[in-house]
């Protein structure tokens, strides 16, 4: 079974992607903001992280230099989805190791898809 860390501070979105993502068969884990994040990442090993990046304490830059400077999540992918839709927020995240870069509003269907190219 693949593994998810959906970290957003938006509790609709969770709720959506969080539903979508056991549809698939995956088995998914919440955090509310970076700090959250890094604390499921000591004890799991996602597939994917989809990450957005304006949360409170940690924000998803902060966290994802972190799960790139840490080994046993070498093989894990990370994926913003973020309303950060400028091409240097863009040109930044993809800089600091993103996987992809999906952008708000979106498609829960593309989501699903896009995430299922990378962990298959």
């Amino acid at each position: 079974m693949k593994k998810i860390l959906i970290v957003d501070d938006e509790p609709n979105i969770v709720m959506s992607l969080e539903y979508a993502f056991k549809k698939q068969q995956f088995e998914v884990f919440i955090a509310r903001d970076g700090s959250e994040a890094l604390e499921i990442l000591q004890h799991q090993t996602p597939d994917v992280v989809l990450l957005d990046i304006m949360m409170p304490n940690v924000d998803g830059y902060q966290t994802l230099t972190h799960i790139k400077k840490n080994d046993s999540l070498q093989h894990t992918k990370v994926v913003f989805l973020t309303a950060k839709n400028k091409a240097s927020d863009i040109e930044k995240g993809l800089q600091l190791g993103a996987d992809k870069y999906l952008t708000k509003p979106f498609s829960v269907k593309k989501i699903i898809s896009e995430i299922l190219e990378l962990v298959t």
